[in-house]
């Protein structure tokens, strides 16, 4: 499987000085970067792919900030088709009682992995429409803050704050995507009980990952939550619930970050880029553990460790 994003020159151009290239380059491909659990490929066509366990990780850093991006799911023998699910929805599920989960923190180095479920009834949705309640990425952090604040008093929610010393943990037996699976259905299930006996007209998901193989992460838990769940990118923009997880997760992310920012004594960027590596081999020179900090896994954990080395 691999996920791929078209890019225009100048973003093609960006994430190629972002990859250097480290293996052999395909034909018709301008860079080729293998990282730990990932191969990111570029071609003159502005197409980037993605493969490997953290491919969902990696494009994420890229996808939100491309236009006109088309996200697309292969095989090897398939012909290439949108990841975006959409199909097979409840009518009028914007005005109906759901169940909504997002996460946040997937393409961020340093910090927790924050999964968030929300239930929003039908007669809240008109309320949330006018606070504004959108996808987290375009609020600023004080908005996030009093947004959140506001839905953590009115609504059923529950979080799953994956802190990184639990996180590379889990990393050990679980690849990223299914961590964020467990996270998803822990946060569910934890809603649902406390929603009981009344239960959402559905369950949406933010998709991250393919259905089939959603499932396959979560077929060896005693409890899965199976009942009305859809899945859909970009659920924010289907109804409130998502986006009203999304603000929350990003919330609970923000005070984390700054709890270890403070503990580290500098802070802490969030995504993966160079300036990224430069803080992780400063922590590194200072003796500091970066497992208490950071998602091991990532490629910038051996960057950082190569720049502590110079």
């Amino acid at each position: 499987m691999s996920i791929v994003i078209q890019t225009t020159a100048k973003q093609l151009t960006t994430i190629a000085q972002h990859y250097s290239s480290n293996t052999t380059i395909p034909a018709g491909a301008v860079f080729r970067y293998k990282g730990t659990g990932v191969m990111v490929t570029g071609y003159k066509s502005g197409k980037v792919m993605f493969q490997g366990q953290n491919e969902g990780i990696e494009s994420q850093k890229w996808a939100s900030a491309t236009s006109n991006t088309s996200t697309t799911k292969t095989t090897a023998n398939a012909r290439k088709t949108p990841t975006k699910v959409t199909a097979n929805l409840p009518a009028n599920l914007a005005n109906l009682g759901v169940l909504g989960s997002d996460e946040v923190g997937t393409g961020s180095y340093f910090g927790p992995l924050t999964v968030v479920a929300v239930y929003v009834a039908p007669e809240h949705i008109a309320t949330l429409q006018r606070l504004g309640i959108a996808d987290s990425k375009t609020l600023t952090d004080a908005n996030i803050t009093t947004l959140a604040e506001k839905l953590i008093s009115m609504l059923p929610y529950h979080i799953v704050n994956i802190m990184p010393p639990a996180y590379n943990q889990y990393n050990q037996t679980l690849n990223a995507n299914e961590i964020k699976a467990h996270g998803h259905n822990r946060a569910l299930g934890a809603v649902l009980a406390k929603m009981a006996p009344e239960k959402p007209a559905a369950i949406l998901i933010d998709q991250f990952t393919p259905a089939n193989t959603y499932w396959r992460y979560l077929s060896k838990l005693d409890y899965v939550v199976k009942e009305n769940v859809y899945f859909a990118t970009k659920a924010e923009q289907l109804h409130v619930a998502v986006a009203a997880a999304s603000i929350i997760a990003r919330y609970v992310e923000l005070k984390a970050m700054q709890e270890l920012s403070a503990q580290a004594h500098c802070e802490l960027p969030v995504g993966a880029g160079k300036n990224v590596d430069k803080i992780a081999a400063k922590l590194i020179l200072q003796g500091i553990d970066l497992s208490q900090y950071a998602k091991l896994h990532f490629a910038n954990t051996e960057k950082a460790h190569r720049l502590a080395k110079k």
